[in-house]
């Protein structure tokens, strides 16, 4: 991803070599995405009938959280902006009594009724879902995620795709466009006078030199936290799994249908992640290693998916959850896992990827290494991570699960600075822009209210403008959302029936 973007931005100013050991292989997983990241395929020039089908690819509207709450109980937290009544989110409406049911996803958005019936959110000419919703509006405005106000509302997807199969996909694009790609081991990495990188050395192609090195070595670290030593500040204070187990599963997609979500389904001691493509899922159990041993992890997983996961591999990995005191060092710049990683509740992994390259971009250091770039960059990528950290946390507080010592211990961990103050606000007044984590992080306030509304562990009033405010008008918009959900839960088609035709069939 890196190295595509630096050629797609910098073209030929800037030579790329991409060093990849053929001894070392990648972590495999990581198939969910914000949906910020159609950004990274549009500044690529990408376009979706190309890559997807290369990529088993499918669309994501929501993460779909089962047994949170309950065994048998579930919500959506949608890519989809929450509608206002008078000035207040229909969520505060919803507890005020006036929603309709006792669905506050259903009630306050449309995009779970999409994921309830495996839609696609286009049509199979490839026209989003809301044009023709809005014809029969007759130009009505809603509030939707309208293709046409893409930069001022949530674009309503994101995508799962087959993580091997994009690095493949990516590679190709990056060699077409001038990368230099070096399959080869780094045995050594010196430094010079300074404490600066002054190369890798291989094993077969002697010590590559460059200006500026891009850390994408996974949890090794090998460049920042080997060479250059920076310190590590752990999350497991307060974000306690520190282990997965993944299985790649082959299915018959057709016959199974394809749900247009990621799921995060709570077990004893985590939770499992099953994410659709088209052929197969990619599933995984997310553990505390204080709370279970691996073998039953496994065990526990293959049970989960059933007979079909008798003959697929599984992949234990041991996770490092925080980030590197700062993630730019000298001349060194560290992408992905090497720089921190939070657990993958809400897929934030390839959006830190993302985000930390186009950080990267803005802030490219010039010949003069003005170290206002750095000092920039690491406050960014930092406050993105810690912003992150305080968002997850939140989902382990709010769960009102507490059947196994995990789960009754999840409310005792302590939590990051702030945030305790701001949950004891939120049970007075939702969350919004001024009182959810102060610096940009990629959740908005809806988000929150989503998990505070949906975990059911933390008591929540509605505003008191509700009880003063005209209902009538809520009411009006919640049957709005029912009746534009209706609508295009018909017209659309399946998931499945989407990418078959994709494909040609």
């Amino acid at each position: 991803m890196t190295a595509s973007y630096l050629k797609a931005a910098f073209g030929d100013r800037v030579e790329v070599t991409l060093v990849e050991s053929g001894v070392v292989g990648t972590i495999g997983v990581g198939e969910a995405t914000f949906s910020d990241i159609r950004h990274f395929f549009e500044f690529l020039g990408l376009e979706e009938e190309e890559w997807m089908p290369a990529c088993n690819a499918t669309y994501k509207l929501a993460v779909r959280f089962q047994d949170w709450r309950a065994p048998g109980h579930h919500f959506y937290h949608p890519f989809e902006q929450m509608p206002s009544v008078n000035g207040l989110p229909l969520a505060d409406w919803w507890l005020g009594g006036h929603g309709g049911s006792d669905r506050f996803d259903l009630d306050c958005f449309v995009m779970a009724s999409v994921c309830e019936n495996e839609r696609s959110p286009r049509h199979l000419d490839g026209s989003m879902f809301e044009r023709e919703a809005a014809k029969r509006r007759k130009g009505e405005s809603y509030g939707l995620t309208m293709s046409e106000h893409q930069g001022k509302t949530q674009f309503p997807y994101a995508y799962h795709f087959e993580a091997a199969l994009l690095a493949d996909y990516l590679a190709e694009y990056a060699k077409s466009r001038g990368v230099r790609h070096v399959v080869d081991h780094v045995t050594h990495v010196p430094l010079d006078g300074r404490g600066w990188i002054a190369g890798v050395r291989t094993k077969e192609h002697g010590t590559l030199t460059g200006d500026v090195y891009v850390d994408c070595t996974g949890f090794r670290s090998l460049l920042l936290g080997g060479a250059l030593e920076e310190p590590f500040e752990s999350y497991q204070d307060t974000l306690p799994n520190n282990r997965a187990v993944a299985l790649q599963v082959p299915l018959d997609m057709e016959q199974r249908g394809i749900r247009p979500c990621t799921t995060a389904t709570a077990r004893d001691a985590g939770w499992i992640w099953t994410i659709p493509l088209f052929g197969r899922i990619g599933t995984g159990y997310v553990y505390a290693e204080d709370y279970l041993e691996p073998e039953e992890a496994e065990r526990t997983l293959r049970e989960f998916v059933g007979p079909a996961a008798a003959n697929a591999s599984a992949n234990h990995i041991r996770m490092r959850i925080g980030r590197s005191r700062n993630s730019w060092v000298n001349n060194c710049v560290a992408i992905g896992l090497s720089s921190g990683f939070v657990e993958p509740l809400e897929s934030t992994g390839i959006f830190f990827i993302h985000h930390a390259i186009e950080q990267l971009v803005k802030h490219f250091p010039g010949p003069d290494w003005n170290p206002v770039h750095r000092e920039r960059y690491n406050a960014a990528v930092g406050n993105v991570m810690d912003g992150v950290r305080e968002f997850l946390v939140l989902h382990y507080q709010a769960a009102a699960r507490n059947d196994t010592p995990y789960w009754k211990d999840a409310k005792l961990r302590e939590v990051p600075d702030g945030l305790a103050a701001r949950i004891e606000g939120w049970q007075s007044e939702l969350p919004d822009s001024e009182s959810i984590h102060p610096y940009y992080h990629g959740l908005p306030p809806y988000s929150y209210m989503c998990i505070l509304l949906g975990m059911g562990g933390i008591p929540l009033r509605s505003s008191q403008a509700v009880a003063l405010g005209d209902a009538d008008a809520a009411r009006r918009a919640f049957g709005k959302v029912r009746s534009t959900a209706q609508s295009i839960v018909r017209d659309l088609p399946t998931q499945y029936e989407y990418f078959a035709h994709m494909r040609g069939a």
